[in-house]
């Protein structure tokens, strides 16, 4: 029988072996070649012309292997021929493989079925848009800066990247909670009233994965979670996942889009395990007072409830109004802050997050949700450790004009979508009250 090699995405592909008087090397030895050769090449840049000689070789050979297959039984079939096969047929033309279809136990978790992220069920549905004029579709559904081209990564990063990979320090597993020194720097970028330390910081598989981690810590059976009303739509999927029941508190549009907190407070009782703010805000572009933020923070310390606060557009605002980070009122409340670098540095392919506790006065430690977040991480091996490796140099090497290019680049394109969608009839468009957006 035909040696096979069954590809992770479900492709099958079988090799013939060449004929008894063929001369040519087998793939084996072109693999041995290429491996044993591989650690002397990188050390020795000499050697590039050979090993390229050797995988020309190995290609070539490959494009031999899927010439007309001989009559022995080989084939090559991807995962979706297969699918589509398989389909195809009747429950009749799988009689005596095991019992009708319908007598399978198999059953999907109802969680897992009944979540849905409409954001990404939207957009990885939809079919490529063809135009008569071949212009390309804009999306307004993701928060992709590097969608279109234009916005690029601070320069030096895709240096950083290639260097750690080339290194090859980086090619193991991290630590559960993330590499210590990159742990180390956005522990001291982040520090605010009250020291921080790498202890205090778990790098995550974007920031999407550290408010998803940040929930499943608190969510205890019973319990509600305080969300934003409009709000970014993982924050309920991943609560409904959890077993959480969602109270949605009002974000009011006459007053910036700041939080109605008589509302908010109606809303919880001593089920209530977390309150998540976004600021800067995400879908509305609010960007909260130093006073509105602690409007917040003194309202959750009488609750005695904590702050999920998600951060993913730190810094990233114009206007009048600056940032003001939540854990600037860690001595009132404990709170957990979601971050990355998938926006102000404009790589979110590159999927890296961030949780950071700031809990000064060890209420979340006290509650076991450090321990928690501990055990979590340690389930599965966290995001790319080359990319781990080059937060340092992202966090601390960007230089000031990067940040402010960006951010006017940002302002110019969101003043001409403002424009224009001024200009479409029956659509009503206006402006912060104090003009500031994120």
């Amino acid at each position: 029988m035909a040696p096979s090699i069954q590809c992770l995405s479900g492709e099958l592909i079988s090799f013939a072996p060449p004929p008894p008087q063929s001369s040519s090397p087998s793939i084996h030895s072109i693999l041995r070649r290429q491996s044993s050769g591989w650690v002397e090449k990188r050390r020795n840049p000499s050697l590039h012309d050979g090993m390229d000689s050797t995988l020309h070789q190995f290609h070539d050979l490959m494009e031999e292997r899927h010439d007309p297959l001989p009559d022995n039984g080989s084939i090559i079939m991807n995962g979706s021929s297969r699918l589509a096969e398989i389909q195809g047929k009747t429950l009749n033309d799988w009689n005596g493989c095991g019992g009708d279809v319908a007598e399978w136990k198999i059953r999907a978790n109802p969680a897992a079925v009944n979540s849905r992220n409409p954001i990404r069920d939207v957009m990885d549905s939809l079919p490529p848009l063809v135009t008569k004029n071949e212009k390309r579709e804009i999306s307004l559904a993701q928060g992709d800066p590097a969608a279109f081209g234009h916005l690029l990564p601070p320069d030096g990063a895709i240096e950083a990247l290639m260097n750690a990979a080339e290194s090859c320090v980086f090619n193991g597993y991290a630590h559960s909670a993330g590499l210590l020194q990159s742990r180390r720097v956005i522990a001291n970028y982040h520090s605010i009233n009250s020291k921080i330390s790498a202890d205090d910081v778990y790098i995550t598989v974007g920031c999407s994965q550290a408010i998803q981690l940040c929930i499943e810590a608190l969510a205890c059976p019973g319990s509600n979670i305080l969300l934003p009303r409009p709000g970014f739509p993982i924050y309920e999927m991943f609560s409904s996942y959890y077993g959480l029941q969602c109270r949605h508190y009002d974000l009011l549009p006459d007053h910036d889009w700041e939080i109605d907190l008589e509302q908010l407070e109606s809303l919880a009782d001593s089920n209530t395990v977390a309150i998540i703010i976004c600021n800067p805000g995400n879908p509305c572009g609010s960007v909260y007072s130093y006073e509105h933020l602690s409007q917040i923070a003194e309202l959750a310390r009488r609750l005695m409830v904590p702050i999920i606060a998600d951060e993913i557009y730190a810094h990233m605002v114009f206007g009048t109004r600056k940032f003001v980070p939540m854990a600037t009122f860690s001595w009132k409340v404990p709170i957990l802050v979601a971050g990355g670098i998938s926006k102000r540095w404009l790589v979110p392919g590159w999927r890296l997050g961030w949780i950071i506790v700031h809990d000064p006065r060890g209420i979340l430690a006290q509650g076991r949700v450090v321990e928690a977040l501990t055990r979590l991480v340690q389930m599965t091996i966290g995001t790319s450790t080359p990319v781990q490796a080059v937060v340092p140099d992202l966090l601390l090497q960007t230089s000031s004009e990067f940040y402010q290019q960006t951010l006017l680049t940002l302002k110019l394109g969101a003043e001409l979508c403002f424009e224009r969608l001024k200009e479409i009839r029956g659509l009503h468009v206006r402006q912060h009250q104090k003009g500031h957006c994120s």
